[in-house]
């Protein structure tokens, strides 16, 4: 039973952003396992799961290896610790960073799949986004300003 728990938490928080040990009972609950919160809690700690942070700038559970699209520890330590500002224009995004750390930023943010994006290009402390639209952009940027607690 507790194996089939495990493999179908691990199902629930690929396919949905899950962001609290609440949420995920539920989940549970629905798909037919008779589970309370301390077993949840237990689940947790055993799978080793870790709250990341998602691209619209809220935490959800992930097994931390997997490759979903979620923003990565190393990009979201790096854009964190070298953003200055971000700034939206039309279908563009400016982001500012500190001196000489706009191509490692924009290495580390190319390296993500950002749903959107036409293309992006690093300067010494500039990195312009290219966004398929208006909302993508503004999107973009406020997401970006939560990350840098709105520089």
């Amino acid at each position: 039973m507790k194996t089939r728990r495990h493999a179908k938490i691990l199902e629930l928080i690929k396919e949905n952003d899950i962001d609290t040990q609440e949420e995920l009972l539920i989940f549970l609950r629905e798909g037919g396992f008779d589970v309370t919160q301390a077993t949840v809690s237990r689940d947790i700690k055993e799978l080793r799961l870790v709250k990341a942070l998602s691209r619209n700038g809220q935490y959800r559970y992930s097994t931390g290896g997997e490759n979903t699209g979620d923003i990565s520890s190393k990009f979201y330590s790096l854009f964190s610790d070298s953003v200055k500002t971000v700034e939206s224009s039309m279908n563009m995004v400016v982001v500012k960073t500190q001196t000489g750390m706009a191509q490692a930023v924009c290495a580390s943010m190319d390296s993500i799949y950002w749903q959107g994006f036409v293309g992006t290009l690093a300067g010494e402390d500039t990195i312009f986004i290219v966004c398929t639209d208006e909302s993508t952009a503004k999107e973009t940027e406020e997401g970006f300003r939560k990350l840098i607690g709105s520089r």
